[in-house]
């Protein structure tokens, strides 16, 4: 489709040097019945580069060509009026690329409220992160500690946000797989967690923007970036995305785990339970770690199902551990929820890049 929606622009364009030609007489333009003057001519030719630039611009994916595409299909359509005769078809062209041009303007601005967050949550980070010591360990379960020994996190610098790419697949009860890549940041002092997945749901772009910060949620989900499918911001969801920003910490981000806002309880050699406090908004898991030290499960009974706004089991276990910039961590998770009827998996999510203390939203 993107290929053939650049091939359609770039044919339109060349059409549009047809009216050049026709003005200064080039050539015999017998599908012209209408003469144009030179004037129009030039501006006939102007359209046809601009649209092959636009077409160009297309398919490298430049955040200029929608507003561009939506300027020339209204220059294009003023034209094809001058000589409707002999142009009318042109207007199906117009039709098409004005549709994805408006598209392709939704999701930037849709994209855009999410850069703007990041970018307004970067103004207030900190830049001299302390190096996390064996003594910072001292409160944590022996597992816990062991854990933050094994990804190599002790010696670092303590992290204050992070960003995270990843690739995967998602699925609703009922329906069927598909594919999305999503890019988030994570910030740590004021708990933040700002989400954007890019998908194709039964073929059509769908975006989806999760918005956590210290005194809110929100998740919103758009068809086109026109439509929108989900507009949440129940008060249930709120401890939902909590336990979302936390199972992020506890399995990309374990040299945050060093908190005054978490109080641990251990419950064997392999397992401890974490409570972690968001400013009164309370919520706890169990993690399950083996004998290597890794984190392979992660258990919470406080995260809302968005379909229900219902409490149930969430588990997000791990594996495939491999160096990621310095660190060892988990490079494949699946999304887990136990339903009464049995266990449904809604997601597996591969990563693709994490890197911590960030001050550049384009990093």
């Amino acid at each position: 489709m993107r290929i053939l929606l650049m091939l359609l622009m770039i044919l339109h364009g060349l059409i549009h040097f047809m009216g050049f030609v026709k003005a200064f007489q080039f050539g015999e333009m017998a599908q012209f019945t209408k003469e144009i003057s030179r004037p129009m001519g030039i501006l006939w030719f102007l359209t046809a580069v601009l649209f092959i630039v636009a077409a160009i611009g297309f398919f490298l994916s430049k955040n200029w060509w929608p507003l561009l595409g939506i300027v020339l299909v209204v220059i294009s359509q003023g034209l094809i009026f001058t000589a409707w005769v002999d142009a009318k078809y042109g207007t199906i062209a117009n039709v098409i690329i004005l549709g994805a041009a408006i598209i392709g303007q939704s999701n930037l601005i849709f994209e855009g409220s999410f850069k703007q967050d990041v970018a307004s949550a970067m103004n207030t980070v900190a830049t001299t992160p302390e190096v996390l010591s064996e003594e910072d360990l001292a409160p944590l379960p022996m597992c816990v500690q062991k854990y933050l020994g094994y990804v190599g996190a002790v010696g670092k610098p303590k992290v204050y946000n992070m960003k995270i790419v990843f690739k995967g697949e998602m699925r609703d009860k009922g329906k069927d797989w598909f594919h999305f890549t999503s890019e988030q940041y994570n910030f740590m002092v004021f708990p933040m967690r700002l989400f954007f997945m890019k998908a194709k749901v039964m073929g059509l772009p769908t975006y989806g923007y999760h918005k956590y910060t210290p005194e809110t949620a929100s998740m919103q989900i758009k068809l086109l970036s026109l439509f929108s499918v989900v507009d949440l911001r129940e008060p249930e969801l709120y401890p939902t995305e909590t336990v979302t920003f936390f199972n992020d910490l506890c399995l990309f981000a374990p040299a945050a785990l060093v908190d005054d806002r978490i109080s641990w309880e251990t419950l064997d050699t392999l397992s401890a339970k974490a409570t972690f406090n968001n400013n009164g908004t309370i919520i706890s898991a169990i993690l399950y770690f083996n004998e290597k030290g890794q984190l392979v499960n992660f258990v919470s009974n406080d995260r809302y199902s968005v379909s229900e706004m219902k409490a149930y089991p969430f588990s997000t276990p791990v594996s495939n551990y491999k160096n990621i910039n310095g660190y060892q961590l988990p490079s494949y998770g699946e999304a887990t929820w136990h339903y009464p009827d049995g266990e449904f998996v809604y997601g597996k999510f591969e990563v693709v890049d994490i890197s911590y203390n960030v001050s550049d939203s384009n990093r």
